[in-house]
């Protein structure tokens, strides 16, 4: 057949008789000329002008613009390719019904559609390259289409063709459209004046995009890339090659960042206070204030989507209109009637008849309402972002206007702090995620209920109401599994605290053979976790099985009930359409539930927020400036500030400054200029309103030391603070002169850290200067403390970092103080934590010398009355009032008594000082950080242990192992995992899963076929009865498969827990050494927690979602097999997808959780330091730090959210292209309509259901971590516990002489590493004391672990009493000797407990041992006796107590051998001289071996053994070794006296 233009059957075609006009087809042929024209002129340019640069896309966004009507531009040009789609289906439908091929029906059409689609990517072009001259070709064009359209439409209407045939509605919409495009482009060129002008506008992209900093570029980009995400493929591709850090993501846009909406939040919370300002009763409305400020997006987000839930209804109509006419086409094969020329206009009914246009209308609207229902997600995200943002700031400049009161008084805990920013704020965002679901679920149910209702009559009611009547029970369950959620948490954080004791005393436990009995608590505490975890497992199985069981019960009641109350028979475009319908009334009604219990949470969390907005502030004192509320507000009085114009060229932190400044007062002069503070008639209060400080009147010289001091709890500290403005003045005045600065550097009692660096804590903010650093480190003897941390000054302490003792905190929060360049310091007791050696050193170097060579004011409250002689002036207090103020001379004449009070306690103070200078405190102190920190070289391995290498081969580190490592799935984790549950567990889940899935595709073939029948009713029955059956199974089902994942997941759960425990328990005392103790307690809280409550619901989900997309492609397949062709490219985009997007995606999840803690921290630390940062005028500096934190988080959280959009809109569009490969192919091969129906379903769930499989599986990937965390530690070796002697062969009361042989010994601590004790020989006589010394690192400590095996004994043997201790199994060998350990660990529990934990002797024993202790009066005078409480690490009793303890242990423990390791070095001398007589009385009978850290202690033993690098250097009794004048010994003692 010829193809001509205008058809070759209708010889009229060419005849312009009538006039040109008048020609159908000429002016069809008219119609192309437009779109040829601007086709020619913009391919050239677009191939030329941009062939330079179209090879790298992105030519650089900072020249990135909008023209005037941008968006409105892009809207429009979709419409118009929408109606060029319309047209060219109606072309080619119409065509179809002619005798021969007509061109000009639809080849202007797909012409136009090609221009379009030209027109837009010209102008994109345009727009980022800021060329705007070239717009005039499509101005040109615009104008042309237009009246080329018009010319048709008049036409038209000549011809009298109504509104009733579709090609007339086309052409004047596309009329319209063009007028409208022609409109848009005459104002770009009113606007920018690129053209009929002298001056055309010069403009600028956005800030942001001049920023190379901001990577966030959703607000920036054109339309269809924000609704692709488009611009996101770079990102998600590059994970691939490099891990996404915080470099890669950028900052946040402005108008995201979190400063930006506290203003605006603030303005509009600031309005709600003033309405109800003269109505005492009523609170200002938080929600009022975030409808202000962030109603406008909420209301879009809820737009789209509504637009989302409205499109949804097209797929259940399209599949009953594609089934419906295939009904039809089945019932009348009649000829179609061939139409003529004439008539060959189609009415819209016709047209919608078409399978095909159904095919490609259910396609488009699939693709819009996947596209608004993401970009509804996406608004509501980053609404939530900034709300959370905003409420961050908010919260935050309240903590810092807290009043002290407040927080001292305990009306506002620093727990309830941290609960508001981490969970209320999290609370609202979530609310604000799910706020659009409130309002458009309750239309998307009426329309659903309207539509079924359409379709089957009253029976569709039934179902409903099965669906609502079912609804409460799912709330029921959501608050159920809250309650559960809640329980399991108590239990964990009990077992936390118990594993954390087992940690930390783990040396302890091993030498007394105690593990198991603690394990054993542990375990108990685990099962009442594991009960309370059972009960969250069983609500959510049961909310998993409403889920899948709801819609299988409506369509059951719905599709019985129709069956015997319709007098008609069941139809498949019915029965499939109400089957869709079904699939999307669930989804609302489950989320309702869930949105219904955020909204009330949501609600608390408001009132609590109100609650802390509207607490107490600090009184703004005349000299108090930058922190009252007057930042904000002073800067609305600039002229030109607004919020979004602040300077964006000066850091934040200048701006905040800056406007601080403006509102600084002037400070008043004062008569006196040698007074630095004066206060009159001053009464001050914690807030109670009584007067805590009453009657102050004093005065502080300028350049001065004074000295306050008193007894404790008489004030001194209290004044501190009330001079800072920290208390309420009830009256009175505190005056500065003029010449102080505003701030004033303060240490306060208890030391408060920053979690940062050692210089940063030390500077804090004040520029770092090399000399002065040094000098303020020495004067507070910080270097040997610095030396000691494996980064020197540049180690993180503070909460995350290393632990501090009290000593070395304090020394660094006075160095702080003297490092800042004030005129003004005041210290708080700065010795209370010091030795004496300490104390007089920083009196002297940085008191004396370095304070008062400076000239600096400094106020100093302090207990040690010897300095009172260096105070220029002191202030004596008692009880609230000042006692008396002057020099130490005045005092010494005016008040004798006082003074002669003072001699006598100096007199007494210095008594102490001769005993203090032998227990050298910080020597200790020096010691435990030494001990925490040296295993270093092993902790560099350890922080590897998450890489996977060791199970690779040993290939080349370079990039492309790794790169395959992190897009591997770790399937071998998930083997172990899997396996852990057991393998019949294992196998019934799977083979349940399996049997549900093929019972509910069973359920929807069964349906096709029901209704696929001839026109009789007679097997109705037989239907009804196997559809019921099928539908009873698969509700069974779905709870067993529901409980049987839940329960394998709580079984390996169970094992992996025990088997950790046990074989942590069991480990060598090396391991604890080496991992640092957080690693370990990480693995049993976080890791446990996500392998109890976080993996079985994933994988739940992830099986669910893979096999109903398994079934649904099996389904199409069979109904049409030529799907499976289709299949292959689908399946490849979807491969590579999901393997980009789970390496992103898991980057991107750790960013977001690592950027979570510091934002925590910071909040935490700043509540703790208040009255520092306040007293040294800071604020500014830390909401800077605070604001940048929050935005680091949000930006990392946003990423997150814009990549699971990402992935969404991807696999939302292939599922897409699946449903219309499924509908064409379905139309070409015309089978039974009930399969096509099927097969269309199915389709449609795929869309819902690609995502999940995703999502799920990139989250497994994420918590298989945890448990490939925990197997590593499974594989570690454990201690060889057995013996080769048997129980029999061992005397019971063995060692019963304590005679000790060590012969030839060799001692190391693993096997590829030196000897510590090399060849030692020695014997021990039964009930000899035995001392033993060296200098640090000769043995000692080796010597006495080598007794218990507790390292590993290559060469030589301990023979105790005639046995080899190495053929004893372990537990009886540690459990017949006792030993005494340097530090004293005590466990929470009753005294009892502490002393005998197997709970053997009688009270008369532990009596006894207490008296030998010297304790027992201590604990009689305690409530309870032997069963009073310990606390954690026995905190209630003093270090000197607690070693006392530790020796009534031992002798609760009658063995014959006791061991003390430096068992006095932690204990003052007079506790000391009771130990070393109860040691000669009570074990006179037994041996006694005694490490010794001071050599004086061991002068009196029987024996002393001199040790120098795991060598016997002297060896004699202590007389000979003193005789010998060049001795080690000799010389050790001297050094000691």
């Amino acid at each position: 057949m010829k193809l001509a233009f205008c058809g070759n059957d209708n010889p009229a075609a060419y005849n312009i008789s009538a006039g040109v006009l008048r020609n159908v087809c000429f002016v069809d042929a008219l119609n192309l000329v437009p779109h040829v024209f601007l086709l020619f002129i913009t391919f050239p340019i677009l191939f030329i002008g941009w062939g330079s640069q179209s090879s790298k896309v992105q030519i650089h966004h900072n020249t990135w613009l909008h023209f005037p009507g941008h968006n409105l531009r892009w809207i429009l040009t979709f419409t118009l390719l929408f109606v060029h789609v319309c047209e060219i289906a109606e072309g080619i439908v119409s065509d179809a019904q002619m005798k021969s091929r007509h061109l000009h029906l639809f080849l202007p059409a797909i012409i136009g559609f090609v221009a379009a689609t030209t027109s837009i990517v010209y102008y994109h072009n345009i727009e980022t390259s800021n060329f705007p001259k070239l717009l005039l070709a499509l101005f040109l064009y615009w104008v042309m289409a237009f009246v080329a359209k018009t010319i048709k439409l008049v036409r038209y209407c000549q011809e009298g063709v109504t509104f009733s045939q579709l090609r007339f509605c086309i052409t004047g919409i596309m009329v319209i459209l063009y007028g409208l495009l022609m409109a848009v482009e005459i104002n770009v060129i009113r606007v920018r004046r690129y053209v009929f002008s002298m001056n055309p506008q010069k403009v600028k992209p956005p800030e942001d995009l001049q920023d190379l900093g901001v990577r966030f570029l959703q607000p920036f980009v054109n339309l269809l890339s924000k609704a692709t995400y488009w611009w996101m493929n770079t990102l998600i591709i590059s994970a691939h090659k490099k891990p996404i850090d915080l470099k890669a993501i950028g900052k946040l846009p402005i108008a995201m960042r979190a400063l930006t909406n506290y203003v605006c939040l603030k303005e509009a919370y600031e309005e709600q206070k003033k309405k109800v300002a003269n109505q005492p009763n009523r609170n200002p409305s938080i929600w009022l204030a975030m409808y202000r400020a962030f109603g406008r997006p909420i209301l879009l987000s809820s737009t789209f989507r509504y637009l989302a839930d409205l499109l949804g209804f097209a797929g259940p109509l399209c599949i009953s209109g594609i089934v419906q006419g295939f009904q039809n086409t089945s019932q009348d094969n009649t000829t179609t009637i061939e139409k003529d020329q004439s008539d060959s206009y189609l009415s819209s009914q016709d047209f919608l008849g078409n399978a095909y246009v159904l095919a490609v209308l259910l396609f488009l609207a699939l693709i819009l309402q996947r596209t608004f229902l993401q970009a509804s997600y996406y608004v509501t995200t980053e609404t939530g972002i900034n709300l959370r943002g905003a409420l961050l700031a908010m919260i935050y400049n309240k903590i810092l206007r807290l009043s002290t009161s407040n927080l001292s008084m305990g009306e506002m805990t620093l727990g309830q702090i941290n609960n508001l920013v981490a969970i209320e704020t999290n609370q609202l965002m979530w609310f604000l995620f799910l706020c659009p679901n409130l309002w458009a679920m309750p239309v998307q149910i009426i329309m659903g209920v309207i539509l079924l209702y359409n379709l089957l009559g009253e029976s569709a009611l039934v179902g409903a109401a099965v669906i609502v009547l079912l609804a409460p029970i799912q709330y029921f369950i959501a608050t159920k599994l809250a309650e559960a959620q809640k329980s399991t948490l108590d239990y964990s954080t009990e077992r936390l605290k118990k594993t954390n004791e087992i940690l930390k005393g783990i040396k302890l436990l091993k030498l007394y053979a105690w593990e198991h009995i603690f394990c054993t608590s542990v375990e108990e505490t685990r099962m009442k976790e594991f009960t309370s975890l059972k009960t969250f497992a069983l609500y959510t199985s049961l909310s998993i099985f409403m889920n899948a069981a709801i819609p299988m019960a409506a369509v059951l009641a719905t599709f019985v009930t129709y069956a015997y109350t319709a007098d008609k028979k069941l139809q498949p475009a019915q029965a499939f359409a109400s089957l869709s319908l079904f699939h999307i009334l669930v989804t609302p009604l489950f989320l309702l539930s869930t949105v219904v219990r955020f909204a009330v949470k949501a609600i608390i969390s408001v009132q609590k927020l109100n609650e802390f907005l509207l607490s107490d502030e600090i009184g703004g004192d005349s000299w108090r400036d930058g922190c009252s509320s007057v930042a904000y507000e002073s800067c609305k009085k600039h002229t030109g500030f607004h919020p979004k114009a602040i300077n964006r060229k000066q850091p934040l932190r200048y701006q905040l400054e800056s406007y601080e400044q403006s509102s600084r007062r002037q400070p008043r002069p004062l008569e006196i200029g040698d007074i630095a503070i004066k206060v009159i008639n001053g009464y001050f209060s914690w807030g109670s309103g009584l007067a805590t400080l009453s009657n102050i009147n004093i005065r502080i010289p300028t350049g001065q030391m004074t000295m306050i001091v008193g007894q404790v709890g008489c004030g001194k500290s209290s004044l501190l603070l009330a001079i800072l403005g920290e208390m309420q003045t009830l009256e009175g005045k505190v005056h500065w002169s003029n010449r102080n600065r505003y701030s004033v550097a303060y240490a306060a009692q208890k030391p408060w850290l920053l979690n940062a660096t050692v210089e940063e804590n030390i500077t804090c903010g004040s520029p770092f200067n090399k000399q002065r650093y040094k000098t303020v480190t020495d004067a507070c003897s910080l270097q040997p403390d610095i030396d000691l941390l494996p980064f020197g000054d540049q180690t993180e302490i503070g909460e995350r970092g290393i632990n501090l003792s009290g000593g070395q905190r304090q020394r660094i929060c006075v160095a702080r103080a003297l490092y800042q360049n004030t005129n003004i310091v005041f210290l708080d007791d700065p010795f209370s934590a010091l030795d004496i050696h300490l104390s007089d050193h920083l009196m002297q170097e940085g008191i004396l010398k370095f304070l008062q060579e400076d000239k600096r004011t400094l106020v100093l409250v302090t207990h040690k009355l010897q300095y009172l002689p260096h105070a220029d002036w002191i202030i004596a207090m008692k009880d609230g009032m000042v006692l008396r103020e002057g020099t130490l001379k005045d005092i010494q004449n005016k008040d004798v008594e006082l003074y002669e009070h003072w001699k006598t306690l100096m007199n007494r103070q210095d008594q102490e000082l001769e005993k203090d200078m032998e227990a050298d405190q910080t020597s200790l102190e020096r010691k435990t950080l030494r001990r925490a920190m040296y295993p270093r070289e092993s902790k560099a391995q350890l922080e590897d242990e998450d890489e996977e290498e060791e199970e690779e081969e040993d290939e080349d580190d370079n990039m492309s192992t790794v790169m395959r490592l992190r897009t591997k799935m770790p399937w071998k984790t998930c083997w172990r995992y899997l396996t852990s549950g057991g393998f019949f567990l294992l196998f019934l889940m799977i083979f349940s899963k399996l049997l549900k899935h093929s019972v509910i595709v069973a359920i929807d073939y069964w349906l096709a076929r029901w209704t696929s029948l001839d026109e009789h009713k007679k097997d109705e029955t037989y239907y009804v009865a196997g559809f019921s059956l099928l539908c009873g199974a698969g509700i069974v089902l779905c709870l067993i498969t529901s409980l049987t994942v839940e329960w394998m997941g709580l079984t390996a759960a169970k094992n992996l827990h025990h088997n950790l425990l046990n074989k942590i328990i069991l480990g060598p005392i090396r391991f604890f050494d080496m991992t640092p103790l957080g690693l370990i307690l990480n693995r049993f809280s976080a890791d446990t927690n996500i392998i109890d409550q976080h993996i079985p619901p994933t994988l739940e989900s992830l099986t669910r979602s893979t096999l109903l997309c398994l079934s649904a492609i099996g389904i199409i397949s069979y109904a049409t097999p030529w799907f499976l062709v289709a299949l292959v490219p689908l399946g490849i985009a979807f491969y590579f997808i999901q393997k980009y997007f789970r390496v992103a995606s898991k980057d991107l999840q750790e960013l977001d959780d690592s950027t979570q803690l510091p934002l925590l921290c910071h909040f935490s630390e700043t509540a703790e330091g208040l009255t520092t940062i306040r007293a040294f005028r800071h604020e500014a500096r830390f909401k800077q730090r605070m604001l940048e934190l929050t935005d680091t988080n949000n930006i990392a959280y946003l990423f997150l959210s814009a990549a699971n959009r990402w992935l969404e809109v991807r696999t939302d569009y292939l599922g897409a292209c699946i449903v219309l490969t499924a509908a064409v192919a379905s139309i070409k091969e015309g089978p039974k309509s009930g399969f096509v129906g099927l097969g269309l379903l199915y389709a449609l769930t795929i869309t819902n259901y690609l995502n999940w499989v995703v999502r799920n599986l990139a989250d497994l990937e994420v918590q298989m971590g945890a448990v490939k965390k925990v197997n590593s530690l499974l594989n570690m070796e454990s201690e060889n516990y057995d013996g080769t002697l048997d129980a029999s062969q061992i005397p019971k009361d063995w060692p019963q002489e304590g005679e000790i042989k060590i012969e030839d010994l060799c001692v190391r601590y693993e096997n590829n590493l030196k000897p510590v004790l090399k060849h030692v020989k020695a014997y021990i006589k039964p009930g000899q004391k035995v001392g033993i010394c060296g200098r640090t690192g000769s043995g000692k400590s080796s010597l006495s672990l080598a007794f218990f095996r507790m390292v590993d004994i290559f060469d030589g043997r301990i023979v105790i009493d005639g046995i080899d201790i190495s053929k004893l199994p372990l537990h009886t060998l540690r459990s017949r000797l006792s030993i005494i350990l340097q530090d004293p660990v005590l466990f929470s529990g009753s005294i009892r407990f502490n002393l005998d934990p197997e709970c053997k002797c009688t009270d008369d024993r532990l009596w006894e041992a207490l008296e030998i202790a010297q304790l027992k009066n201590m604990v009689k005078s305690l409530p309870g006796g032997l069963d009073a409480m310990v606390t954690e690490g026995g905190e209630n009793f003093s270090v000197g107590q607690r070693q006392l303890f530790c020796l009534a242990r031992a002798f609760v423990r009658k063995s014959s051998i006791l061991i003390m390791d430096e068992a006095t070095a932690s204990i003052d001398m007079a506790t000391e001289n009771i130990l070393q007589k109860v040691v000669m009385t009570a074990f006179a009978d037994r041996t006694v071996v005694t490490i010794a850290h001071r050599v004086h202690t061991i002068l009196t033993a029987d024996l002393v053994i001199v040790m120098k690098r795991g060598n016997i250097l002297e060896y004699d009794t202590p007389e000979n070794l003193l005789s010998q004048e060049n001795g080690i010994f000799a010389s050790f003692v001297r050094a000691d006296m």
